[in-house]
């Protein structure tokens, strides 16, 4: 059976919610307003797509093809991101709530995070150099084995991240930032 090529069209407050979702291929299409609520997208590919103000909750990803993907506007909660094919993987988030997901062990080097909320998610083990969190909450996000080498948070805020267990060489912090990088000491610092 052959996938379904969907190029060059616009999806929009569409519901897929709890719903089968067919395996397809999708390039230059644009999603506003689209509900993947507990969604099966595995086996999906998706090239130079943009998503915006779409929810993803729970929503699966196993095999799923992300290549030069924009997420904006978008609330995602529970999402797998290490689940997804890695090969050309590339992401742009912009102004999205990502809660409770996990991007353990992935290469991510080079993304670009803009002025989102990215609480609680797991960045064990990814390969984040040279990534750009802009004006990003990093709230109760996990950094273990991390490389954020040449990595910029200056603009990011309620990150810790120990640099004893991350790669951090070249990396750019504020200084209102630094109480993230020494937090795990337990000392108050007034700035």
């Amino acid at each position: 059976m052959e996938n379904t090529i969907h190029e060059d069209k616009q999806f929009e407050k569409q519901s897929y919610a709890d719903a089968p979702y067919p395996v397809a291929e999708h390039e230059d299409c644009q999603f506003e307003a689209c509900d993947f609520s507990n969604t099966d997208l595995s086996g999906s590919s998706f090239s130079d797509c943009v998503f915006d103000g779409c929810q993803f909750s729970m929503t699966k990803l196993r095999n799923t093809s992300l290549r030069n993907v924009i997420f904006k506007n978008c609330k995602m909660l529970g999402l797998h991101f290490e689940d997804c094919n890695p090969f050309l993987l590339s992401l742009h988030v912009d102004n999205c709530s990502i809660k409770l997901s996990s991007f353990c062990k992935m290469n991510l080097k080079k993304m670009q995070w803009t002025s989102s909320a990215l609480h609680e998610l797991d960045f064990s083990e990814t390969d984040l150099a040279s990534a750009v969190f802009k004006g990003c909450d990093l709230q109760r996000s996990i950094f273990s084995g991390t490389n954020l080498e040449k990595a910029d948070l200056s603009t990011s805020y309620n990150y810790s991240i120990d640099p004893e267990r991350n790669r951090l060489k070249k990396a750019k912090f504020s200084l209102a930032g630094l109480v993230g990088l020494l937090d795990k000491y337990g000392i108050q610092i007034d700035l």
